[in-house]
């Protein structure tokens, strides 16, 4: 049995609901036909919260509030699983977000309200939790939240603990600092559109404390430490029912495995062989890998 963790995450939790369609997703005009529908607690820290709790690990979550639509399910959601949420805030002049995303087979495409948190003159989230930070093993933190989300990295240097980050510009203190940072190809696709891969790693890594990680779906992972060369591993193949997820679960194995110790090649091939298995079932927050069929995959057996 692994040992647990104490983990604080500051980011996005949204509720989602998620329709997998039957075929692929239809064109203009078109028609889909849905065949499963699921209601959960979605964002890149309300799944990766999921998936960290299911392997033992004590989670505390904090960062955007919760609105009059949304406080219950939430709270439900993730209170079931244990998961603490007494850091996060209730908002009663707005409804809260949440997204809806359609799934077909390797794609899938999100619809959300997002906006809910930015549009108003005040800020729709709290600061980060310092006591919460201090007594974390490793910190998780999404970048969505401006100062507070740095304030999050302030917060781990003053306190000397390794925080996991994703999506940023390489410039930004959430990854020059932090232990790993994972970016993925969407990401990349938005803000670089013309940078070639590995130079842009070799920039990233070179102004990182850390490890950096590309991520590229189902191509080849590539991650590098500064001054040090750039290195690749392939992607598991599996037979995918859904990606969703997937990028949230990369992130979480990432964290699970910074506090475990593990190396950057074990690291890059635990995280990799975690979203794969997400991949294989819809969705993860009803039906979490373990630990035993990630690590089967990663040995390249059967679980």
């Amino acid at each position: 049995m692994e040992p647990t963790f104490e983990i604080y995450l500051y980011g996005m939790i949204v509720r989602t609901t998620a329709h997998l369609l039957k075929d692929r997703y239809p064109d203009v005009d078109g028609y889909g036909e849905i065949v499963e529908t699921h209601r959960f607690a979605g964002g890149e820290t309300g799944a990766a919260a999921v998936l960290l709790a299911s392997w033992g690990n004590r989670i505390v979550v904090g960062g955007p509030f919760l609105g009059n639509e949304t406080r219950e399910p939430i709270l439900g959601l993730l209170g079931e699983r244990g998961i603490d949420c007494s850091k996060l805030e209730f908002d009663p002049e707005f409804d809260g977000v949440e997204d809806l995303v359609l799934v077909a087979g390797t794609t899938r495409t999100v619809f959300g309200s997002f906006g809910g948190y930015f549009s108003a003159a005040k800020k729709r989230w709290s600061r980060p939790d310092e006591e919460s930070i201090m007594h974390a093993s490793v910190v998780g933190v999404d970048p969505f939240f401006g100062a507070e989300s740095e304030e999050v990295a302030d917060m781990c240097r003053a306190h000397g603990r390794p925080w996991v980050t994703i999506d940023c510009p390489p410039e930004s203190p959430l990854h020059t600092g932090s232990a790993v940072t994972v970016v993925s190809a969407e990401y990349l696709r938005d803000h670089n559109r013309n940078d070639d891969p590995r130079e842009l790693l070799r920039a990233y890594a070179d102004m990182g404390a850390g490890l950096t990680i590309f991520t590229f779906g189902a191509k080849e992972i590539l991650f590098a430490r500064r001054k040090e060369p750039i290195r690749s591993t392939p992607a598991y193949v599996v037979p995918v029912k859904s990606t969703l997820g997937a990028g949230d679960s990369f992130k979480a194995a990432v964290i699970h495995a910074v506090a475990c110790g593990q190396t950057d090649q074990e690291l890059v091939g635990f995280a990799a062989a975690t979203a794969a298995c997400v991949c294989t079932r819809f969705p993860m927050a009803s039906d979490p890998p373990g630990l035993a069929e990630i690590h089967a995959l990663c040995r390249g057996s059967h679980y």
